[in-house]
């Protein structure tokens, strides 16, 4: 006889696991608020604004995803399950442009957090994604005041989302990202 597979934990039980993580922590969540599951999860935290991917063991395509979207918020970060990849992850990141994204685990409900998540590192006056958070934050308000029902799609709201960058994909970096002079 064979023993069954471990279970694996669903993605939407991870993303549910940060959301209680950062409700505890004070933030307003939001998930999968634009109804297209383009966002995983958005925190929000009187003007700041936080980005959560979560994957189920896909260590790399979490992280292509937390930096396609780190236009719209102040951070990203990343929570993956199991903690090994979650591990592999933090560490095939630990410096450079990459050390900015968080990198989280959870298991058994609970989020563990390996590397905080960091800002870009463009102040406010110089930040090349300025206008696009400052769209991304009026819906998110009009959103709060009850404008927008969850589950909406936002498309025609902040034009294409997913084109955010001016026609370049969100995996070429800025040469006015990162003015601190970090690589």
């Amino acid at each position: 006889m064979t023993a069954a597979p471990p279970r694996r934990t669903p993605e939407r039980a991870v993303v549910e696991a940060a959301a209680r993580h950062l409700a505890a922590a004070g933030y307003r969540v939001y998930v999968d608020p634009d109804g297209t599951d383009y966002f995983d999860l958005v925190a929000r935290r009187g003007d700041e604004v936080g980005l959560v991917e979560a994957k189920v063991g896909d260590r790399r395509k979490v992280l292509r995803q937390a930096v396609r979207r780190r236009a719209w918020g102040d951070w990203c970060a990343v929570v993956l399950t199991p903690e090994r990849a979650a591990r592999k992850l933090e560490s095939a990141t630990a410096t450079g442009r990459l050390s900015a994204v968080g990198v989280w685990t959870t298991a058994e409900d609970t989020v563990r957090v390996l590397r905080p998540a960091r800002p870009w590192g463009a102040d406010a006056a110089t930040d090349p994604f300025g206008p696009l958070k400052r769209r991304f934050r009026a819906v998110l308000d009009a959103v709060d005041r009850g404008e927008l029902p969850s589950g909406v799609a936002w498309d025609g709201l902040l034009g294409e989302v997913r084109r955010a960058s001016g026609g370049r994909w969100f995996s070429e970096w800025r040469l006015d990202e990162l003015a601190d002079g970090s690589d």
